[in-house]
């Protein structure tokens, strides 16, 4: 399996106050809520000096788009193949619990950069770079599942609609999450797993394959 993962590069530490201001701001009052002036006063510098490092909110928004990407494909995908050496033949059932955990990590870790994600992956402020980067990041998912192991153990439908099911799952558990109405621990995390792999596995798998 070919994962193309955005190298870390670690931004100037101006830069840096900066994404972490609007990536808050963003997540709290939307995009089209958030002003340039109000993301330069959290970041604790002036809005001139906020534009010679990004030309214009929209150019910042993708800053910080591709990085909250590039951190979770790390998380997904970094050390995954050390896990699993041979991922492609792996069973179904493994690869979607390494990854479901992996999720969820990240999303503990970095939980404004998921629901940044979660809100803005289709935004139609996203440039071009941004736009190919959201469909690098799904192409392990299809190149998987594409193979004849995954396609026995899962049901019949395009990639793209087990990655939404499954993502859609995800994400849905970690809103209600956010929003107070559940409390994340690991025993419903472990339920809305079995869960979601219910959702996209056969009901009755072919022969020599994990049900």
């Amino acid at each position: 399996m070919i994962v193309r993962i955005p190298e870390r590069a670690e931004p100037h530490p101006t830069e840096a106050r900066i994404l972490d201001a609007a990536l808050g701001l963003f997540g709290e009052l939307g995009y089209h809520g958030t002003s340039v002036p109000k993301i330069a006063r959290a970041a604790g510098h002036a809005t001139g000096a906020l534009y010679r490092h990004f030309p214009s909110k929209e150019a910042l928004a993708n800053a910080v788009y591709r990085r909250a990407k590039g951190r979770l494909m790390r998380a997904l995908f970094v050390g995954l193949l050390d896990e699993l050496p041979d991922a492609l033949s792996s069973p179904p059932r493994e690869v979607f619990r390494r990854l479901w955990h992996r999720l969820a990590r990240f999303a503990r870790e970095h939980p404004e950069d998921f629901a940044f994600l979660e809100l803005h992956h289709h935004a139609p402020y996203l440039d071009a770079e941004s736009q190919a980067l959201e469909r690098d990041s799904l192409a392990p998912f299809r190149a998987y599942l594409g193979t004849d192991v995954a396609r026995r153990a899962l049901r019949p439908m395009p990639p793209e609609a087990i990655v939404a099911l499954t993502w859609g799952a995800f994400s849905g558990l970690f809103r209600a999450v956010r929003l107070g109405h559940l409390a994340w621990d690991d025993a419903l995390l472990a339920q809305a797993e079995e869960a979601a792999w219910d959702a996209v596995r056969r009901p009755h798998p072919t022969p020599g394959e994990m049900p």
